[in-house]
């Protein structure tokens, strides 16, 4: 029995004795099957072949695989007033980055802001001794394997701590989400945003992609309902997806001119 790993997306699946017949992430419209193909690997596999490189992304401790594996997200830590929050997830959990994450106080919630980064994420829990996750209902229908450790959160925001926020951006998916840290990593606070507003390469805007890797832009109305959830949440910096897509700086007016834009664009 494995819980098997789609080499596409790297979403981890339920404990099966045979691969999944299809990747439901991957069949949606908002990804897609690398090579028109659906392949398989387990987590034994994949440490075989790859490593997770650890490090300091602008201030904040991340991890990812390399070489590249399916999407090329990277985690983080974030030490905030409401304990250490893993934000995001990836498909290979290694015991040497384990230690570093208990080397700093360990983690106390696992939270991602979207199915295209659930990944191990209960592999993750296992390994850091049963760390509860806590992800947006909207997305239940996404998740591949299920887990007692995991719960769910409704409505638009969910304050984890005086200094924390989780916010239901959506228009990527239903349920996806932001995490707004007050205090942190450095004076002015900072959104780690995912995919949605997502920033691009060169890391002067943010756009709106209901499909980043398809080219599929956001409806209209998802970016004014974005726009006006947000209003109020100030920020200095804003993170991406993976390392260094971040905008340190300004990063609260960045937002607003890009909200400007487009919304003025598909008028």
């Amino acid at each position: 029995m494995n819980c098997f790993i789609c080499t596409s997306c790297g979403t981890q699946f339920a404990n099966s004795s045979t691969p999944p017949a299809h990747c439901p992430i991957c069949d949606d419209d908002r990804q897609f099957n690398a090579g028109h193909m659906q392949e398989w690997t387990t987590h034994d596999a994949l440490s075989r072949s790859h490593r997770l490189r650890i490090e300091d992304d602008d201030g904040v401790l991340g991890f990812g695989i390399t070489p590249n594996f399916a999407i090329p997200q990277r985690a983080l830590l974030l030490p905030t007033d409401g304990g250490n929050i893993l934000w995001e997830c990836v498909s290979l959990v290694t015991d040497e980055v384990v230690s570093a994450l208990n080397a700093r106080g360990g983690v106390d919630l696992i939270t991602v802001s979207h199915p295209h980064f659930y990944s191990s994420m209960v592999e993750w829990s296992e390994a850091l001794g049963g760390v509860p996750i806590l992800l947006h209902e909207a997305d239940r229908e996404w998740m591949q394997r299920p887990s007692a450790r995991i719960s769910f959160w409704s409505g638009d925001t969910q304050e984890l701590s005086a200094g924390v926020t989780l916010l239901r951006a959506g228009g990527h998916f239903p349920g996806s989400t932001v995490l707004h840290w007050k205090d942190g990593p450095r004076a002015g606070g900072a959104l780690f945003a995912g995919d949605a507003p997502f920033i691009p390469a060169d890391r002067r805007r943010f756009t709106f992609l209901y499909s980043a890797p398809n080219y599929v832009p956001m409806p209209s109305r998802e970016i004014r309902r974005m726009r006006e959830l947000l209003n109020g949440y100030d920020f200095a910096d804003a993170y991406g997806f993976t390392w260094g897509r971040n905008l340190i700086g300004n990063a609260r007016a960045i937002l607003d001119a890009s909200f400007d834009r487009h919304l003025a664009n598909a008028a």
